[in-house]
């Protein structure tokens, strides 16, 4: 019984074999968020698979946010979190504690990597001119020290890669008038995996993926074209907080990374499970030419 056990390990190990072959040196965009960022166990796990891909040759990349972190310190400072159309209203006050919890953040996730055997740098997306903003203008009001990303500089990752680093990169970005800019991790995440020619970019969240019909858990969509997916948003299908996350993902594509997940984070070991075993758990978008038929 105890000898099967160990069988059934090595078996997982030779269902990896090729997909560690084939993305050895690969670099993979990692957008660490959600409930895997607040549940310590959960944490370990999704920084234990990351380190995982980066001792078998794979270059992964960390990018995160914080935001329930950034409302909690908020309130401690006796603001109260503010919010138009979804977006943070981030005045002078706000975006200072904005760097001051993401950088908090970034340290920890460093000293894990670090405790784990692996060399992890963390930076903002202000150091080296990595993330260019403009400030984010919408109709609705002022929204302050918030940008989107118009450019980004991704000489400061390669450098990074190239001396056997990890990057974690807490996304503050720089604008034209020299100040920080609060940017939406997601929209980070996907401007640098496709700046950098990312081969994977994967969005831990705290779905299991695209449904179909979303009271029916046997309806999630495993493969997902990118004239698909614009398809299932006209119609409706993907609405809510999932269509900028899906739409993240269809400019990711578009703009030449392979493949994109949207996984679970609140399953442990997610990301080892969606890229090494042959079932996958996510929804993975990708060109409509290499969709499965």
């Amino acid at each position: 019984m105890s000898l099967q056990k160990y069988i059934d390990k090595a078996e997982v190990l030779i269902e990896a074999l090729p997909y560690i072959t084939k993305f050895n040196g690969k670099i993979i965009v990692i957008k660490y968020g959600g409930s895997a960022m607040l549940d310590e166990e959960l944490k370990r796990k999704v920084i234990e698979d990351i380190v995982l891909l980066k001792m078998v040759g794979f270059k992964p990349i960390i990018v995160h946010g914080g935001g329930k972190e950034i409302s909690k310190w908020v309130k401690k400072s006796g603001m109260e979190p503010n919010f138009i159309e979804g977006l943070r209203v981030t005045d002078e006050a706000t975006i200072e504690l904005v760097e001051m919890v993401l950088g908090k953040v970034n340290n920890e996730l460093v000293r894990l990597v670090h405790s784990l055997g692996v060399k992890a740098l963390g930076v903002s997306g202000m150091d080296g001119d990595l993330l260019q903003v403009d400030k984010k203008i919408i109709e609705a009001g002022d929204i302050g020290f918030v940008g989107d990303v118009k450019q980004v500089n991704p000489q400061v990752i390669y450098d990074l890669l190239d001396d056997d680093y990890l990057p974690i990169v807490y996304p503050v970005g720089i604008g034209d008038d020299g100040k920080p800019y609060n940017i939406n991790a997601d929209e980070a995440a996907g401007a640098i995996a496709k700046a950098i020619g990312a081969e994977k970019l994967a969005f831990l969240t705290d779905t299991e993926g695209v449904y179909m019909d979303i009271n029916d858990p046997d309806s999630r969509i495993s493969q997902l074209g990118v004239e698909e997916a614009q398809k299932l948003i006209e119609e409706g299908v993907i609405a809510g907080g999932m269509i900028p996350k899906i739409m993240n993902c269809v400019e990711a594509v578009e703009g030449g990374v392979n493949r994109v997940h949207i996984l679970d984070g609140r399953l442990p070991h997610c990301v080892l499970l969606e890229i090494f075993t042959n079932k996958g758990i996510g929804t993975m978008i990708l060109k409509d030419s290499e969709v499965e038929k």
